[in-house]
């Protein structure tokens, strides 16, 4: 990818990372509106976004949920995103949560053990 294209799909990500937490927080769902929006990934292109959740304080069912949730409202979100933006079309945007996340904090918790230990 040449360096103007990787710019362009970066610009779309922090903008998208702005947005979205916007667009959720005026849906109707309230359960919604504090999600914890960590980053958008666009694909090179830009025609698609995933749209990472910080993971922390769902249980598995409270996931299914929230995605279930999100899958109906991602129209209205991306529809949101297209008219602050005048873009012509917006990424199709997936919601998921973020594994990473989860990982790192795992990963944290053992170096705080390991330190508690010697």
């Amino acid at each position: 990818m040449n360096n103007e294209a990787e710019i362009k799909v970066k610009r779309t990500q922090s903008i998208l990372l702005e947005l979205i937490p916007e667009a959720l927080a005026q849906l109707n769902d309230n359960r919604l509106h504090d999600l914890d929006i960590v980053e958008v990934k666009c694909s090179r292109g830009r025609s698609d976004a995933k749209v990472y959740i910080n993971p922390v304080s769902f249980s598995e069912s409270d996931k299914n949920t929230y995605l279930r949730q999100l899958r109906k409202a991602s129209p209205i979100v991306e529809n949101f995103c297209l008219k602050d933006q005048g873009w012509f079309r917006c990424p199709k945007l997936t919601f998921e949560f973020d594994k990473q996340f989860a990982k790192s904090q795992n990963i944290e918790e053992l170096f705080k053990k390991i330190a508690k230990d010697t």
